[in-house]
């Protein structure tokens, strides 16, 4: 305790150095709680279910595809061969239009299995879960909802449980309620049984794969490799028994925590590490400070130690000092951390999953405890060792001078070793710079200007027909391009970089058939008439589709023993596909006129090639290659769910009052959603890179003011402690030139060795960041070059200011007062 009191009453007396100290440890430690807090919540914590490390999330993988949705004839086989699994359940996302309550709204539903309730140990606020008694076909419909939407939409009203909601026009009775804390897969307004869909014709094929993702929970004592095996050996069997749907057909499992945070994981880390280089240099410059600081107390030790005092006295003294200023600082950098977290949940975007549990919890206030004690550990090290050293002797004689070359040497090492980590995080930083730069210069295919879009999804029992989906949304167009300042107007299955994706196979006609297993991939989008003009997607050859391009050639054909789908798809006869199709399938012939066969059983359309258009960044600005694509008439092949997309000379935000009121026009009880422009639907793809590049600039941005702050102090400490010297020099002919040469020299030559240093630490550590650029290397030379150039250049004005105080040093007055 006396220690403490005497360190509190030291810092006291010296504002302004215990000021710049507490404010660059709380810029270090503050950076640090505030990311750890995101990795803490993000990546360490267990989800929040019981025993979560058993839960593992499901799919299946192909040949061409990594990631594949679960045929639910297959699920049904893994959930009754299995033996690995307590319980086995899967999801699908879907969007549901609510009416009778209000006015009408599109919500995120789940259809989810029973089982997964079970897997995932879930209960409910209020009321009960459905079980496996309803989640079958023909059984009674019903809902549970989400916290967010019982309290917002009803108020919190505890009667919601004899209510009913009308879903897509159909009831559906309420008998339960969520927690707030439950958001599986995420954030869902409500859950429906996924097994009444299971009795509808297409969920019946093995082929078809709508949508279905799975969660399981691992026995007690199964280990992840042991479900690999055993659903690997139930995939190999329906493999045998079902070639033509389940060809190298594979189970993919991996824990359900990774399924989350897999895609976010080396960006965390990449920034956990930033952060700890500039804690790094802020020790550096407080321990550049304290020794500066011992040096002016030297006579204060040695009469402490003449009195009695020993080595490990003084310097226990002296890290009491620093850790209280290390806590100090861990204080402050609290706050900082706590704006600085709101900050980077507001800048994301939702970038980061699993973003509503990031907060200053009791485990972050811990690692800042931890950190700022170490921390004052750290740097108090140094600056104890040395006054442990002193000369007491010529000390209390007072025949020392300046700094004592052991001392200067470390001071000059820890600005060097500032310099190097600076630079490495400049490089880091200058590479994300370069890469966003590419990425948001690169031609998507389409136009971003001005175009305007949103989504409907008509409710199946009020358009149930294909003419009547026909007949809204052509008349839907109508009335929008007839809006001011409207240009072209169209409706499309799916937007590029909005999700919402569709592959399928396809035959070339005319040429050997292969396997099912072997059967090229597309990418599909069912687009209506001026499409490519509203998209500005440039057609190379042929024609783009016309309002002749309907079902009218159906007409007179008997269709009564059609199934639904068999009728849907009997209305195709047209395609249009994009250069890298006519590149691959028919690289030295005219692709206009081609046919290509959709391989959807016996009555699979078959399709003729009528234009070729540009390629089109579908999933993400950085993709390369992928599937070729295709767009099918919508016109042929009509949706209940399409997007519509306006271009405009105007504003495209102004439009959407009046592209609602259309819609109501048409549909009082049709709500619309996502209303979004495609330079917004930009913006949110490349939120994850502009929030890695903010945050590691900042960081960057940081560790070079205090780098420059070290530099300084040390070139200003020098040329106090040789105040004298320069003074003589100066009385002997030396001139300002020569002063500021010798001052700037100093500083330069420890900048020159810190840079050479940097540069060799980050060619090895650029590498690290190789998973998160685009178009660049880790090893860019621009970015290796530029970056030492910008810290020399600053570096400069650092040491410029000490030399030139020098360099204005009165000769007379430097020897009079010695």
């Amino acid at each position: 305790m006396t220690d403490l009191r005497y360190a509190i009453r030291v810092l006291a007396k010296s504002p302004g150095f215990t000021a710049v100290a507490l404010l660059t440890l709380a810029l270090g430690i503050g950076a640090n709680s505030a990311i750890f807090s995101v990795v803490n919540a993000i990546l360490l914590r267990p989800l929040p279910y019981a025993d979560s490390g058993r839960l593992v999330w499901l799919s299946e993988r192909g040949p061409n595809f990594p990631t594949m949705s679960i045929s639910y004839p297959n699920f049904s086989d893994w959930r009754a061969q299995q033996t690995v699994f307590e319980n086995i359940g899967v999801y699908n996302w879907g969007s549901y239009n609510l009416t009778g309550k209000g006015e009408p709204c599109r919500l995120t539903g789940v259809r989810i299995s029973a089982d997964s309730f079970s897997a995932l140990r879930a209960q409910p606020a209020l009321g009960r879960l459905f079980n496996n008694e309803e989640d079958k076909p023909g059984a009674p419909s019903v809902v549970v909802l989400s916290q967010a939407l019982w309290r917002g939409r009803f108020g919190g009203d505890p009667g919601i449980l004899k209510q009913s909601l009308t879903l897509d026009g159909r009831p559906y009775a309420v008998i339960g309620v969520m927690p707030a804390r439950f958001a599986f897969p995420g954030r869902a307004d409500f859950w429906l049984p996924v097994g009444p869909l299971s009795s509808e014709e297409s969920w019946k094929s093995r082929g078809n794969h709508p949508g279905l993702l799975g969660v399981a929970r691992l026995k007690p004592g199964v280990t992840l490799e042991q479900a690999r095996a055993e659903m690997e050996t139930i995939a190999v069997r329906l493999e045998q028994q079902y070639p033509d749907s389940n060809k190298n057909n594979r189970v993919r499992i991996e824990p359900l925590l990774d399924n989350y945070v897999n895609d976010v994981r080396p960006a965390l880390w990449t920034l956990l590490g930033a952060v700890a280089l500039v804690l790094l240099i802020a020790c550096a410059n407080v321990a550049n400070l304290l020794l500066a600081r011992a040096a002016a107390r030297q006579k204060e030790m040695a009469v402490r130690a003449a009195l009695g005092a020993g080595r490990w006295r003084i310097a226990r003294q002296l890290l009491t000092e620093s850790v209280l200023l290390a806590v100090g600082g861990g204080a402050l950098g609290l706050l900082l951390a706590w704006g600085g977290v709101r900050v980077i949940l507001a800048m994301s975007r939702d970038a980061l999953p699993r973003a509503a549990e990031v907060g200053l919890d009791s485990g972050v206030l811990a690692f800042t405890a931890a950190v700022a004690v170490l921390t004052g550990l750290l740097f108090g090290l140094a600056p104890a060792w040395q006054a442990s050293q002193l000369d007491l002797q010529n000390t209390l004689k007072d025949t020392t001078r300046g700094t004592t070359g052991g001392r200067a040497r470390l001071r000059q090492g820890l600005v060097v070793g500032e310099v190097a980590l600076t630079l490495m995080m400049l490089a880091g930083a200058g590479l994300l710079l370069r890469s966003f730069h590419r990425l948001q210069h690169v031609n998507p295919g389409y136009s971003l200007e001005r175009v305007l879009s949103f989504r409907l999804d008509l409710p199946e029992r009020k358009y149930e027909t294909e003419q009547s989906q026909i007949i809204f949304y052509r008349s839907l167009v109508e009335k929008l391009r007839a809006l001011p300042g409207v240009q072209a107007v169209s409706v499309t299955s799916r937007l590029p970089l909005g999700g919402n994706d569709w592959q399928t196979s396809f035959v070339i006609e005319g040429r050997p058939e292969p396997p099912p297993h072997e059967r090229p991939s597309m990418e599909v989008h069912l687009v209506s008439p001026d499409y490519f003009r509203a998209m500005n997607i440039p057609l190379l050859r042929g024609r783009p589709f016309t309002d002749q391009d309907d079902r009218a050639h159906l007409r007179g054909r008997d269709l009564s023993g059609f199934t639904r789908g068999e009728r849907w798809m009997s209305g195709m006869n047209a395609i249009v596909v994009d250069e890298e199709f006519a590149r691959r399938h028919w690289p030295k012939e005219e692709a206009i006129g081609k046919r290509v066969r959709l391989p959807w059983g016996e009555k699979g359309p078959v399709l003729t090639v009528v234009g070729v258009v540009g390629r089109v960044k579908l999933n993400r600005l950085s993709e390369e290659g992928g599937f070729v694509q295709a767009y099918l008439p919508f016109l042929q092949a009509p949706s209940q769910g399409m997007a519509v997309v306006m271009k405009t000379t105007l504003a495209p935000e102004t439009l959407m009052a009046a592209a609602r009121q259309q819609v109501q026009a048409l549909d009082p009880e049709q709500p619309i959603y996502d209303a979004r422009t495609l330079a917004e639907m930009r913006d949110n793809a490349i939120a994850p890179q502009r929030l890695n590049l903010i945050l590691l600039g900042v960081f960057a941005g940081i560790a070079l003011v205090l780098a420059l702050i070290g530099l300084y102090g040390v070139l200003a400490y020098a040329v106090a402690q040789r105040h004298r010297e320069i003074g003589v020099r100066m009385a002997l002919g030396a001139q300002r030139r020569d002063v500021l040469q010798l001052v700037v020299g100093q500083g330069m030559r420890l900048v020159l060795v810190g840079v050479g240093l940097g540069l060799i630490g980050a060619l090895a550590l650029t590498r690290l960041l190789r998973g998160l650029l685009f178009g660049v290397g880790p090893n860019d030379p621009l970015t290796l070059a530029a970056t030492p150039m910008l810290l020399a250049l600053t570096a400069l004005l650092a040491c410029w200011m000490p030399a030139s105080r020098a360099s204005r040093v009165d000769p007379m007055e430097a020897l009079r007062y010695e």
